[in-house]
């Protein structure tokens, strides 16, 4: 046997790889051979082609793990300044996400919109605008959000004995409804829930108190809500049981406090100018009122009249007409409804405001009584 290797033989590493010890020399058989290598420009472009996928799955990779699984850019704290967000109905995540993004509250918007997905404050989250600062983290406004504190909704407040026109112009002014809107939705008062005795005139049904107008209220639905206040402090306070005690209806009742609103100034003289205009109706004496006379002649603000004003034969004008006017003539309160329901005790058919600046009023059982008072308050060549 022959110690030299054939130089195209099997080399050891071979043989073991192979499983023999020896070479095959069984007839018929030939060696196994390897295939050849490619030329070496080739292995280059595979092995390039190889390096350049490596690098694309790391590029993409690395994207896909910045976009949701990386922690996104995020301001720290509070932030500062002030600024109002409007979140619509139906918004996502994403959506509202971007629209702080957009308002610079939030640093970006996968800051925020990965503390959504994990957070379960994000549910409680409605629509409506709110107030938030900028350059806040997005814990701080998730936080905001979630917050009613900061809604922005609007606010308008409606003082008491406020009429019509001056309740539309406050609407107008502290909301986002327009005196336009809130003019055709007076223009059905059928779609206003008023009471029948109103007879579809929401003079005196629009109660005054502070509301919150949420962005997208309607000019009617804010205006139900008025009126159903009415009629919610009505049953509260069993005006139908208590006015007829006193031969009045509920409408009556109204109309009276309404009176109140603009004749009194102080908390403690509304009963008993309530009870002054009980006593005149009783004696079938004029109510004679500056102030039902005036909202006729649409004056707003201090309370008189002139001649030729008192001379005119509204319904309203209490000079000329027995009795109380056919309606309220402005939003009642609810201390002047009571001091209606509740007059005092007494037999004046007289006032006089004897002090404008401080409301003080004095009351008179004669008319004789009534022209002294007069003049000594404002002077002796008074006419009273």
């Amino acid at each position: 046997m022959s110690t030299t290797g054939d130089p195209m033989g099997p080399s050891g590493l071979d043989l073991i790889m192979d499983g023999t010890s020896e070479p095959d020399h069984t007839p018929g058989r030939r060696r196994a051979e390897r295939p050849p290598r490619p030329p070496w420009g080739r292995r280059i472009i595979a092995l390039a082609v190889v390096v350049v996928l490596v690098i694309a799955v790391v590029v993409v990779g690395g994207k896909v793990k910045d976009r949701f699984f990386s922690s996104a850019e995020d301001y720290t704290g509070q932030g500062t300044g002030q600024v109002v967000v409007t979140i619509p109905p139906g918004a996502d995540g994403q959506k509202i996400a971007t629209i702080l993004y957009d308002a610079g509250v939030v640093k970006s918007a996968d800051a925020f919109y990965q503390l959504a997905l994990k957070d379960a404050r994000f549910q409680s989250i409605q629509a409506g605008s709110f107030n938030l600062r900028k350059e806040m983290s997005a814990e701080w406004a998730m936080r905001e959000l979630t917050d009613r504190g900061n809604r922005a909704e609007g606010k308008v407040t409606i003082p008491e004995g406020s009429r019509v026109g001056q309740i539309v112009a406050a609407i107008a002014k502290n909301t986002d409804i327009t005196e336009e809107e809130l003019t055709a939705a007076l223009d059905k008062p059928e779609t206003l829930g008023l009471p029948a005795v109103a007879q579809l005139n929401p003079e005196g049904y629009l109660y005054p108190a502070t509301y919150e107008v949420e962005p997208g209220t309607t000019a009617t639905e804010l205006l139900r809500r008025m009126v159903k206040k009415t009629v919610d402090v009505a049953k509260s306070l069993d005006i139908s049981t208590r006015a007829k005690a006193l031969g009045l209806t509920g409408e009556e009742v109204l109309t009276v406090a309404s009176i109140l609103e603009f004749e009194g100034k102080l908390d403690q003289d509304y009963p008993k100018i309530a009870r002054v205009l009980y006593n005149r109706i009783a004696d079938g004496m004029p109510l004679q009122l500056d102030s039902t006379v005036s909202y006729v002649s649409g004056r707003e603000g201090d309370v008189w009249t002139t001649p030729e004003e008192r001379a005119n034969p509204s319904l309203y004008n209490t000079y000329q007409n027995p009795g109380l006017p056919p309606g309220p003539i402005g939003s009642p309160g609810e201390k002047t409804i009571e001091a209606a329901l509740n007059p005092a005790e007494g037999s004046w058919l007289y006032f006089l405001a004897t002090d404008l600046e401080t409301g003080e009023t004095t009351f008179s059982n004669t008319y004789a009584e009534h022209v002294k008072a007069c003049k000594a308050a404002f002077g002796a060549d008074t006419q009273c």
